[in-house]
């Protein structure tokens, strides 16, 4: 009895915490984790939405860059942060669908480690070559790969990240032989690129398409089914390739635990971001389509995002060391 009583007031003084908590939420400064480098497409949409969502939350927030392996280093250290809602992260196809699927050894469970709080965006990326290179169109870079095999090589932010796998998919799905280079961020990757270093790389569209228009790069395809608005010229890969596809997605996930209140202010305060007219012309701009909905959408959008990766390494046999 006495036992029974003892959790039935821990309970009650939990239930009030977390209420005063969420009454007051936020009360200080937010912290929005960016687990990649700057200039790349995460980055991106983190500030946009950040400097929006600052306004829209009634508080400053500060999207700060923790870099390196992929995304996993800044993700576990949001799984390890204290679940009040001041320290949340930018989450990808990358970090909580791909990574986990070729890295069994990540530190943290995308599900079990999280809370949900939004789909933000997804977008497609946009293949691109060298100006010196030979090849102007996808046929003819599988042509050229064909009569070079292992020749030809690719750039990516990283093992395991969806430029890897959007080029890996390429490379099984076009019967072609390709060798990764992979570098510590897009920004490392371009100039390389740029330069004839490198043969070829897939890249998102924010960070890719000005390089693009600015006449340095030449884009030979993008990975959405129809064609991208910022590069309206461009073809999709799967009129030369029929079934290939690569969407990245967009969310903002917080620590496990997180009081549902306080989930639910965030949840609000982006939805309200994502309408903003503004912010929905700058992510227009970047190639993002906005998101949005509830916490239970996103969770479901990560799921349904995970299945269909998951069924494109087996099928590709693609592995982190390609």
């Amino acid at each position: 009895m006495k036992l029974l009583k003892a959790l039935a007031i821990s309970l009650i003084t939990l239930l009030s915490f977390n209420a005063t908590a969420a009454e007051t939420y936020p009360s200080k400064p937010i912290k929005l984790i960016v687990p990649f480098p700057p200039g790349g497409a995460t980055d991106i949409i983190a500030r946009v939405v950040a400097q929006r969502l600052s306004i829209d939350i009634g508080q400053t927030v500060v999207a700060e860059n923790r870099a390196g392996a992929a995304g996993v280093i800044g993700s576990d250290l949001a799984a390890h942060s204290a679940p009040d809602g001041y320290t949340i992260v930018m989450t990808t196809s990358s970090t909580h669908s791909i990574g986990p699927l070729l890295n069994p050894g990540i530190p943290y469970s995308p599900t079990k480690d999280f809370t949900p709080i939004i789909y933000l965006a997804s977008s497609p990326q946009v293949l691109i070559v060298p100006l010196s290179a030979p090849y102007k169109t996808v046929q003819e870079l599988i042509d050229f790969a064909k009569k070079n095999p292992g020749k030809l090589n690719y750039s990516s932010a990283g093992n395991g990240g969806i430029p890897h796998l959007s080029a890996a998919r390429f490379a099984a799905a076009a019967g072609i032989q390709l060798t990764h280079v992979p570098y510590k961020g897009t920004a490392l990757a371009i100039p390389d690129l740029m330069a004839g270093r490198i043969d070829l790389m897939f890249d998102s569209m924010s960070s890719g398409s000005p390089h693009v228009m600015d006449g340095k790069v030449r884009a030979l395809a993008v990975t959405s089914p129809i064609p991208s608005p910022v590069l309206p010229a461009v073809p999709p890969i799967i009129q030369t390739v029929p079934g290939y596809e690569s969407l990245t997605w967009f969310g903002v996930f917080g620590p496990a635990g997180m009081p549902k209140p306080i989930v639910e202010k965030l949840n609000k305060a982006l939805n309200q971001t994502l309408k903003d007219p503004a912010v929905l012309a700058q992510l227009q701009k970047l190639g993002f389509d906005a998101g949005g909905g509830t916490p239970e959408d996103c969770a479901e959008k990560m799921a349904k995002d995970t299945a269909a990766w998951k069924k494109v390494i087996e099928d590709a046999h693609i592995t982190i060391d390609q």
